[in-house]
């Protein structure tokens, strides 16, 4: 498992990008650059199960991430911890797949300053996907930017 640091300023206030973020419409929009339409099941708040998905053109099903929000500071700070997989609709605790994933975290820190506002991703990664998030992440983070910025 590597750890993974990522960092934009963008020009809006906190609640702007906060809800730009993490709201079900524009989370859509931003996480294009990841390669598939992402969507989640679930909440943002704190001890809430969220299932982070895509689902397959082919086939309907469902795939992603099996997750948990370890902590949730609104407009300040939210910490998704992993805990396995989901693939082609059934949710997956146990295999060694959902095992390289289990207990990896992704954390978002929304810091403001001046009437912008500095959003730091820091994630666990499974080693097999270092370079996939080093190019992914980045791009998401332009979409989020463009996207609070222009709307």
């Amino acid at each position: 498992m590597k750890k993974l640091h990522f960092s934009i300023e963008i020009n809006a206030p906190v609640k702007k990008v906060w809800s730009t973020m993490l709201d079900d419409a524009t989370y859509r929009q931003w996480t294009k650059a990841f390669g598939q339409e992402g969507y989640f099941k679930g909440d943002w708040n704190k001890g809430s199960k969220i299932l982070f998905l895509s689902q397959d053109a082919e086939t309907g099903k469902e795939s992603g991430m099996v997750s948990e929000i370890a902590e949730n500071r609104p407009n300040e700070f939210v910490s998704i911890k992993h805990v396995g997989v989901m693939v082609d609709g059934v949710e997956d605790t146990t295999s060694e797949e959902a095992k390289k994933w289990a207990q990896a975290f992704e954390n978002y820190t929304f810091t403001k300053k001046d009437g912008k506002t500095t959003v730091d991703v820091d994630i666990d990664v499974a080693d097999d996907y270092v370079a996939m998030f080093s190019d992914m992440w980045p791009k998401g983070l332009k979409e989020l930017k463009k996207l609070t910025e222009t709307t």
